[in-house]
């Protein structure tokens, strides 16, 4: 009997990744789908107007976040597509090391989605793709994408899940 309760236990826990990877799929396929689209119709620094602070922009950025070492000389294609990758696997090992954490998990699926969409782009292009430009007062926030975005929601979450880790704990 015990061993039937262990053995459904290790079952249940290794089915549990799979929600949170094709949480990662869909949002990795949501990212590449609206990369596509910009690329198909628009020229790099082409916009369309959209609100008074939103416009949809086709942008590359050969850097990091806000375009870091965006102007250097191509070395770090690679080393964000090395970070990239083994950011993934690291997640991965995650979510089956924590699969009942939903909070954690949700995050780190967000943010595999998202790196993974990413490293895609850098490997398919040299650059990410970014078309989400907002902007107040003629001031333009970096222009970003799903991808970007999934990150961000992602350690958003995690900073929450951490949070009520440490008010649980007291």
């Amino acid at each position: 009997m015990a061993r039937t309760a262990t053995t459904r236990k290790l079952s249940s826990s290794s089915l549990g990744i799979w929600p949170w990877l094709g949480l990662a799929l869909v949002l990795f396929i949501l990212d590449q789908f609206t990369k596509t689209l910009i690329l198909g119709y628009y020229r790099l620094g082409d916009w369309t107007y959209v609100t008074s602070f939103f416009n949809i922009v086709r942008a590359h950025n050969t850097g990091a976040a806000f375009s870091f070492l965006a102007d250097h000389s191509g070395w770090q294609r690679w080393l964000f597509t090395g970070i990239g990758g083994a950011a993934a696997i690291f997640i991965v090992w995650m979510l089956k090391s924590h699969p009942g954490q939903k909070l954690f998990s949700f995050a780190m699926a967000c943010i595999l989605g998202g790196a993974i969409g990413n490293v895609v782009d850098r490997m398919m292009h040299g650059y990410v793709v970014d078309f989400l430009d907002f902007h107040v007062a003629g001031r333009h926030f970096p222009a970003f994408n799903v991808a970007d975005s999934a990150i961000t929601i992602g350690a958003i979450c995690l900073i929450l899940d951490e949070i009520r880790r440490v008010r649980r704990g007291r």
